[in-house]
């Protein structure tokens, strides 16, 4: 097969592996709109949050953990006593950065006016006379204040999200002006990436994260600098085969890896990130057509292949910091070269031995229609395409909001940023977290007046509020927010209107075309909203897991299992809008139709124990059997209730509620 006929091949197989180009444009979109919203209502004297590293990328690996960067907003280091004029000193705390003894990308933080919060404070030296911020004694004061399942993984704490995704979070601090080290950087950027990205980069500074250099003078007192926010911005400018080409190095590199040690593993995919940056500004895999894929990989591998040999890899903002003097020398130097270039002297075939990417490639050879296209638009369908927006939406829908004041403030940046210019993926994202800012308010302000002693006028208006509020939640979210709607009517016992509700959800769950999860009838799908607009289908054809914020009281039922996910550092409870259907259509109709009430448990009974993992994901069976349980306690089946909740404590503690769980079984007993 000739090298561009292959090319295409695997450009192919990458893009049903990685992503094709619209696909990786819904991933960002959704997740930058979602982090500006939560940035521009973050308080001064509050922590700033981002996703940082391949998830945000673009990339979907299902192995590869979230990197997030947190920093107080209140501080910001300066390179000179010029740009602290620019900040009140009243609001922020002022670093200044002293690199004079330091190693290329290293710095010390200095303190000069000895001004800072307790954290910071607690984590400083005295170097020479003046007060340093010391990186090894601020990652562990962070470490106690942090769960005790996390672990220190070079600057980052390390853990896992439910026992399953993993995740580094590096907590840093940040300047908004751009490093004196890197000023040469603009000027080699020639041909890539676009000056506009040029000049954004630079708008944006850099981070400084816990961990100094091994061979630095300070060694536990200085920072790295960070570019994490650069490189998202240099990935996003990458066309679609640059983007694979990256994508196929780190493929590369974790075959390459298999097998050893994590000390032995002495090439990261960071390394292989800076060789495609490398390559991309000399122009090298500059093309944007499938046929160069390999050609491109192959001219990044040579180039790592010459770091190697060298024992030198520049970093691509601040050459002179050599990423491979920590590792790469010696005995380890001269058995990685041997390795890499064993490799290099099979030619480009060796990918062909890599099982991971052999298998891409035979997925297309198989498949006719695959093997001649390389059409992105014909490589993922409709409903797919769909299902890969609407998961990242629900990914993502994940606001945490503590009263009413900061609901209002929420919908006022909505508002702004409705306004504002928008990508086609980011409206139905920006519709949905309306949604949810509208119903997390309603029941806010319901509880606010509910809680008070202001009279029924004032009670009465705030109850009007909400339902306008509710109605306008179903307006802008899914099928399945006509629940929450269902759940307020219930809290406020109006349970005719509450079934009224119900029973419009009823119809619109049952859709033959309804998309819930990765579950969907593509066909039917299409012929019901084929052609709409994402908008549309979202509100017509989509359900979600219903979330249960903890410092909300939504059912009183399910009191106890939000405590109990609450103490478990959890913010709210997940559960299966089929499950919350049947439970709410159970509650409402033991105050009015005895026989409905005990069908609908019945309903639920069968949907427990015998969904497939279709209805009931497998991740919340703890709640489904949970609720199934209280509800059979509910109807005096005391012995069904006792064997429900026995099989919530066997399934996986997602939601965290076997507190909950095990004090019901006592009450029981």
């Amino acid at each position: 097969m000739a090298l561009q006929t292959l090319s295409e091949t695997v450009y192919v197989g990458l893009c049903l592996k990685i992503g094709t180009p619209q696909e990786v444009a819904i991933r960002r979109d959704v997740i930058d709109v979602t982090e500006l919203l939560k940035h521009k209502v973050t308080r001064t004297d509050q922590i700033v949050s981002m996703l940082s590293g391949s998830h945000r990328e673009g990339f979907r690996f299902e192995d590869s953990d979230r990197d997030y960067m947190f920093w107080p907003n209140n501080h910001r280091v300066v390179w000179n006593f010029s740009q602290a004029t620019m900040y009140n000193t009243h609001r922020y705390v002022l670093i200044l950065s002293d690199s004079s003894e330091s190693p290329p990308g290293f710095t010390l933080l200095w303190l000069p006016l000895e001004k800072a919060g307790r954290l910071v404070l607690s984590s400083c030296v005295r170097i020479n006379g003046a007060l340093f911020i010391s990186s090894s004694m601020y990652r562990n004061n962070l470490f106690t204040f942090e769960r005790q399942e996390t672990t220190v993984h070079g600057p980052c704490s390390s853990g896992r999200y439910n026992g399953l995704l993993e995740y580094d979070i590096a907590h840093c601090f940040i300047s908004e002006y751009w490093p004196p080290s890197a000023c040469s950087w603009p000027d080699r950027c020639h041909a890539w990436p676009p000056d506009h990205v040029v000049n954004d980069i630079i708008r944006c500074g850099c981070h400084f994260v816990a961990i100094g250099h091994r061979f630095g003078n300070h060694a536990e007192n200085e920072w790295r600098m960070s570019f994490s926010q650069a490189e998202q911005k240099l990935v996003y400018a990458m066309n679609h085969t640059q983007f694979l080409i990256y994508g196929l190095l780190k493929i590369f590199v974790k075959e390459f890896n298999i097998g050893l040690t994590d000390e032995e593993k002495l090439l990261c995919s960071y390394h292989m990130k800076t060789a495609v940056f490398w390559a991309s500004q000399q122009n090298t895999i500059g093309y944007g057509c499938p046929k160069y894929l390999l050609a491109g990989f192959w001219v990044c591998f040579k180039l790592l292949l010459k770091w190697v040999y060298e024992g030198v890899c520049p970093n691509f903002f601040i050459p002179e910091n050599n990423m491979f003097l920590n590792k790469i020398y010696g005995a380890a130097q001269r058995d990685l070269f041997a390795r890499l270039y064993a490799l290099y002297d099979k030619g480009i075939a060796f990918l062909l031995q890599i099982p991971t990417i052999s298998s891409y490639i035979m997925v297309v050879l198989c498949n006719p229609r695959l093997s001649v296209c390389t059409d992105d638009h014909t490589l993922i369908s409709e409903a797919l395409l769909d299902a890969e927006l609407y998961g990242e939406i629900y990914e993502n829908d994940a606001l945490v909001l503590d009263n009413l004041h900061e609901c209002l403030k929420h919908l006022d940046i909505v508002e702004q940023l409705i306004r504002s210019p928008l990508t086609q993926g980011q409206i139905p994202m920006l519709q949905k977290l309306t949604s949810t800012i509208l119903q997390i308010s309603a029941f806010t302000l319901y509880e606010t007046y509910s809680n008070t002693h202001e009279g029924n006028k004032h009670m009465y208006i705030a109850n009007k509020w909400s339902c306008y509020m509710m109605k306008l939640t179903t307006k802008f979210g899914v099928v399945s927010d006509l629940l929450y709607s269902a759940m307020y009517f219930y809290k406020t016992f109006r349970h005719r209107e509450a079934l009224y509700v119900i029973e419009m959800a009823k119809v619109k769950l049952a859709q033959p075309g309804l998309m819930y999860r990765i579950h969907v009838d593509p066909e039917t799908y299409t012929m019901a909203v084929g052609g709409q607009s994402w908008s549309y289908k979202m509100r017509n054809a989509v359900a979600c897991d219903i979330n249960l914020h903890n410092r909300i009281c939504y059912i009183n039922e399910l009191i106890p299992e939000q405590q109990s996910n609450s103490q478990n550092n959890k913010y709210y409870l997940s559960i299966p809008p089929f499950i919350l259907l049947h439970m709410l259509e159970f509650l409402c109709c033991r105050y009015l139709d005895a026989v409905r009430a005990q069908e609908a448990l019945d309903n639920l009974q069968v949907l427990v124990h015998h969904d497939q993992g279709v209805l009931v994901p497998i991740q919340f069976r703890d709640i489904s059997w949970e609720i199934l349980g209280i509800c059979q306690q509910m109807s005096g089946n005391h012995q069904a209730a006792l064997y429900s909740y026995r099989q919530s404590l066997r399934q996986y503690p997602t939601n965290k509620i076997d507190t909950a769980t095990r004090q019901r079984i006592l009450d029981l007993h």
